[in-house]
């Protein structure tokens, strides 16, 4: 689907990732109306063309499709206020929790406007290449009506109808982002101790990664049909390993934590009655959490 570059975009809060946003739409042939607490972080953007909005409520009126991109929800609610965004629809690329963005479709609603929430994933020098995805959830009908400008910015995934999915999906993502690098480096400081530099290992650890990468799929199947037969492995042989990366990295004198983590959840399904299970089954640890006895 090409973008529609007739449709006018406003964009509000112009810090690093909202300049990115505006002058992606500006390079795209969109009118751009841009507005921001602090008036002269607008200056590049009306150089290369934006319309500065003198109010809020002006920049809310401006156009059919508003993105709005600031600290926190925190920050959302003070900058909208008592404004009546009727007529807009609201799109909304803060970073924020997915109560957060459900609790912010609600207060677009009864202001009678449209409400789309998103989740950028990606950093502002990347913003209108294929590389920036950007995530967005809220109604259908409201996303595929501004689908071709959204499409400006990068990568566009639709996700569904609750509004707080994006926020869901971002925070699952930084959940694998964080696991796989401190994976990372709880291996690499354990090589360092026998003189492997992080350089060397990441090729094997990449590949690592990569095994493990393919495994999503069959363990996901599993996963939604709550059946854990242990077609490669059962949790109680992992557990064994998991206790020898415990001891050797206590002997190393690399912390130990994340390995114990990982220990206590397998034993807990152990005791449990899973061990003759596949790893999947600690879905459980996860969807009950217990405290450690």
């Amino acid at each position: 689907m090409g973008n529609n570059t007739d449709i006018p975009v406003t964009v509000i809060g112009l810090g690093l990732m909202g300049q990115a946003l505006a002058g992606t739409f500006l390079k795209a042939g969109h009118p751009v109306t841009v507005w921001n607490r602090t008036a002269s972080k607008a200056d590049p953007l009306l150089d290369a063309g934006a319309r500065p909005a003198p109010t809020i409520g002006d920049a809310l009126r401006s156009g059919p499709l508003t993105i709005i991109c600031l600290t926190d929800y925190q920050a959302v609610r003070e900058v909208l206020g008592t404004t009546e965004p009727d007529g807009t629809t609201l799109v909304n690329l803060t970073s924020g929790s997915s109560a957060q963005a459900r609790e912010a479709a609600r207060w677009a609603e009864r202001r009678g406007a449209r409400y789309l929430d998103g989740a950028i994933m990606a950093v502002p020098p990347v913003i209108g290449t294929a590389e920036a995805v950007i995530l967005h959830s809220g109604p259908r009908p409201d996303f595929e009506a501004h689908e071709s400008a959204l499409q400006a910015l990068g990568t566009v995934t639709y996700l569904g109808e609750d509004p707080g999915l994006a926020s869901l999906y971002d925070v699952a993502g930084l959940a694998m982002m964080w696991g796989v690098l401190n994976a990372w480096l709880q291996g690499t400081a354990l090589l360092e101790t026998a003189g492997v530099d992080a350089t060397t290992y990441a090729p094997f650890a990449r590949q690592i990664a990569a095994v493990v990468a393919g495994w999503l799929p069959g363990y996901a199947e599993q996963i939604d049909r709550g059946s854990y037969p242990a077609e490669v492995s059962a949790l109680e042989t992992d557990a064994r390993a998991m206790a020898h990366l415990v001891e050797e990295s206590e002997a190393a004198g690399v912390d130990a934590g994340l390995p114990k983590l990982f220990r206590a959840m397998a034993d807990r399904a152990i005791a449990a009655g899973h061990g003759a299970e596949q790893y999947p089954v600690l879905i459980d640890e996860f969807r009950n959490p217990r405290t450690p006895r």
